[in-house]
């Protein structure tokens, strides 16, 4: 893994957290994505050489709603930035992790993701992204 990609955090409201996180940042955010396979709207805030991503639910039934309806807004996921997303799924299944995805998925911000379960990762969901170069 080579640095912290981002940092995933679900809201209700993508429009209201939006107008909180810039004025927490002192700037806008600079995309604005819709991740249909995954049923999430991403607001993507640059904060020096980090990224923080916001998640509202599109749908009742998304992993974010889910989330929310569970345990209320707040930070969902890590990030980490890899070379080889599929080295790295195979790596860290050997070393017992449980992998949610064994394909990578194309995720939001031009990445390809996989996930692993929080429950191998001492209760933190756990991103591995991959910039897809086209």
């Amino acid at each position: 893994m080579k640095k912290i990609e981002h940092i995933g955090i679900a809201v209700k409201s993508l429009e209201t957290s939006n107008t909180l996180f810039s004025k927490l940042f002192g700037k806008p955010h600079y995309k604005i994505e819709d991740v249909v396979s995954e049923g999430v709207k991403t607001s993507f805030f640059q904060v020096g050489e980090n990224k923080i991503e916001l998640l509202e639910a599109t749908n009742p039934n998304s992993p974010i709603a889910k989330f929310i309806e569970k345990k209320g807004e707040g930070i969902h996921h890590i990030a980490f930035d890899v070379a080889d997303i599929q080295l790295e799924i195979a790596r860290l299944k050997e070393e017992g992790f449980v992998v949610l995805n064994t394909e990578p998925k194309k995720g939001a911000d031009n990445k390809l993701v996989a996930f692993l379960h929080p429950k191998s990762t001492n209760g933190v969901l756990i991103e591995l992204c991959q910039e897809i170069i086209e």
